[in-house]
């Protein structure tokens, strides 16, 4: 089996919580990559060479998606990943209210609108940096994930 795993960060935040889910898989004897999101070209994506897909991103200002994951986002609108594992995770701060964690809700909103892929766990929202109660939720986000990429 093998996993893509992509990441925006400016802090960091969300480049923990990307290794956190990068170590589960790689735990469970998963073929992982981790890749800075603004470096792939989501055109690039085959699920015949994919099985799991996972987005990290930030939500920026005012419930904005981080200009790195952008292009990415667009590029989803023409894509045809049918047959792949996807998972949204993020870092926000909840400072922000109603704008706090968007980019997951945006992103899974986008992946069900264009992309055919198939949403293996539910959204995971991190206030920060993953602290203890984070990453015990990002773990178990990575084992439905797989879960959802066995039975797919």
């Amino acid at each position: 089996m093998k996993a893509r795993v992509l990441f925006a960060t400016i802090t960091g935040n969300n480049e923990d919580v990307a290794d956190i889910i990068v170590d589960e898989f790689e735990k469970a004897g998963v073929d992982t990559t981790k890749e800075d999101i603004i470096d792939v070209d989501a055109m690039d994506i085959n699920p015949a060479e994919t099985d799991i897909l996972v987005v990290v991103a930030y939500t920026f200002d005012k419930g904005t998606l981080a200009d790195e994951a952008l292009d990415f986002y667009d590029d989803m609108q023409d894509v045809n990943w049918t047959g792949l594992i996807y998972g949204v995770a993020g870092s926000g701060d909840v400072f922000y209210g109603q704008d706090y964690g968007v980019a997951v809700d945006l992103l899974e909103q986008h992946f069900d609108a264009f992309t055919g892929a198939t949403r293996g766990a539910a959204g995971v929202k991190v206030n920060l940096s993953p602290d203890a109660e984070a990453t015990s939720a990002l773990r178990a986000f990575a084992q439905q994930l797989l879960v959802a990429a066995q039975t797919n």
